[in-house]
Order: structure tokens, then sequence, then C-alpha cells
């Protein structure tokens, strides 16, 4: 059976994925702790909301730099 991570575990192989893609075993292991913990998916959410305002803000910024210049 695939070793369970700690809550720890999975938030740091979330925000790595974040970064690289990781390892199918890893990505598994995520997945399978998500299903059984009731705090990581909201930081899941937490990441892609993060993840979704920088790049608002990322076009944000470069429009202003365009119409300015």
């Amino acid at each position: 059976m695939l070793f369970m991570p700690t809550c720890k575990e999975a938030a740091a192989l979330l925000i790595a994925s974040e970064d690289r893609l990781i390892s199918i075993p890893d990505r598994l292991k995520v997945r399978l702790h998500m299903m059984a913990c009731k705090t990581c998916p909201n930081f899941e959410r937490q990441l892609l909301t993060m993840r979704s305002a920088m790049r608002q803000w990322r076009n944000y910024a470069s429009d202003e730099t365009e119409n300015s210049g």
C-alpha cells in the first residue's frame, strides 16, 4: 500500500507541484491524503487562489506598463 503522507508532507508536495511536475507516486500520495484529510483541500484551494491572484496582478502590471509607454 502507498505511504500516507502527513499534512506537512502533503503541503510540501502541493507547493512543489507549483514549480515542477511531481512524480506519479507523489501525486497519488497527495490525492490519497486529500481524500482522507479535511484541512488540506482548503490549503490547496488557497494555493490556487494565490496563483490566480498573482496571474491577474502580473497581467494588470504588464497592461499598465504598456499603456504608460
